[in-house]
């Protein structure tokens, strides 16, 4: 991708209604059982990880929780590999092994979707760790959940980010619920950039659902961190349109209160403010939608006519290279150890 001040937003608007279609039909197939497993929908949350992706340079570092399709997407992983993946076929960025949760791309340097809360933080303190040991120009962008914040690794992981004061941005994506519990009963904090406070790690509070100041925010940070490396935190206040997963009715929440932040939608707030500048036409926001939706139909398609993983690979990227083996002949030898030195009293 270009430097930041070179990104074209029409491109980046046409990322998030990528994103967005690519959502709908991920819910479309799950429910015509093509897709198994858990599924979490980025639907609603689409400014926070374009506008963040947009503010950095394509060799730093980004690691998420497991709503991680977007940011795969993002990043630059293809519709059909990120199609296939959650197909379970072999073709898929994680080649099936991974699922909706455990989206990876090493090449784009996006370093997975992670399935337990919180647990990949430490882990971006550790790339972030990489980067200062290595003397490299880069950063780490650490995207978690509002849910995160109150489990004893994220606690750690800021610690230890601003004892050696490492090149990460935290990027709290507040959604307002951990999964059906408001931020508001799970935290006794009035918001949930103050956690960054005890560590004495610059925070802000940053409008999720507008691309621009997404993006802005994070070029600054991001800016400040490559000229002195330290950590920062942002809270980004975001909303999203789904339940928790696509078992989740969301009936936790208000019709009023999802109507309230559809009408703030952020696809089209970005889109007015282009019209609003001469920099879109409906007719190119209509064509750049038919070619999301082009897109990823051809992913679905991609996914179908791809075949599943061989079940000699059941165990790879699972155990060291013939870690299973041996565990297996260790256990063997020692089966047999003891019933051989058992004697009566053993049996």
């Amino acid at each position: 991708m270009q430097p930041v001040e070179q990104r074209d937003e029409v491109e980046m608007l046409s990322m998030m209604l990528l994103i967005r279609r690519f959502e709908e039909r991920a819910s479309q197939q799950y429910q015509a059982q093509k897709i198994g497993g858990f599924c979490h929908l980025y639907i609603g949350q689409e400014a926070v990880v374009t506008g963040a992706v947009a503010a950095i340079r394509d060799d730093d570092y980004i690691i998420t929780a497991y709503r991680d399709h977007a940011h795969a997407l993002a990043r630059g992983t293809t519709a059909d590999a990120c199609m296939a993946e959650l197909f379970g076929k072999v073709t898929g960025c994680s080649r099936g092994l991974g699922g909706s949760m455990h989206f990876f791309d090493k090449k784009h340097h996006m370093y997975g979707g992670h399935a337990i809360v919180a647990a990949h933080v430490p882990l971006g303190v550790g790339l972030a760790f990489a980067i200062k040991y290595r003397g490299e120009d880069r950063v780490t962008l650490c995207f978690f959940g509002d849910g995160a914040i109150n489990q004893g690794s994220f606690h750690e992981a800021l610690n230890l980010a601003a004892l050696y004061k490492l090149p990460i941005v935290f990027i709290c994506e507040n959604n307002l619920f951990a999964m059906g519990t408001s931020v508001k009963r799970s935290t006794s904090l009035r918001q949930i950039v103050d956690r960054a406070e005890g560590y004495d790690i610059p925070g802000e509070i940053v409008d999720g659902m507008n691309f621009r100041e997404v993006r802005d925010k994070v070029a600054e940070v991001v800016d400040s961190i490559r000229k002195e490396s330290h950590p920062a935190f942002l809270e980004m206040r975001t909303y999203r349109y789904r339940g928790h997963s696509m078992s989740d009715p969301a009936s936790y929440r208000t019709k009023q209160e999802l109507e309230k932040y559809r009408l703030d939608d952020p696809i089209t707030r970005l889109r007015a403010q282009l019209t609003r500048e001469g920099k879109l036409t409906n007719e190119q926001f209509d064509l750049l939608d038919k070619q999301a939706k082009e897109t990823v139909l051809a992913s679905v398609k991609f996914a179908e006519k791809s075949p599943q993983p061989p079940l000699d690979t059941l165990y790879d990227y699972t155990y060291a290279n013939g870690a299973a083996a041996d565990s297996a002949t260790v256990n063997s030898d020692d089966s047999q150890r003891d019933e051989a030195t058992a004697g009566p009293q053993g049996q």
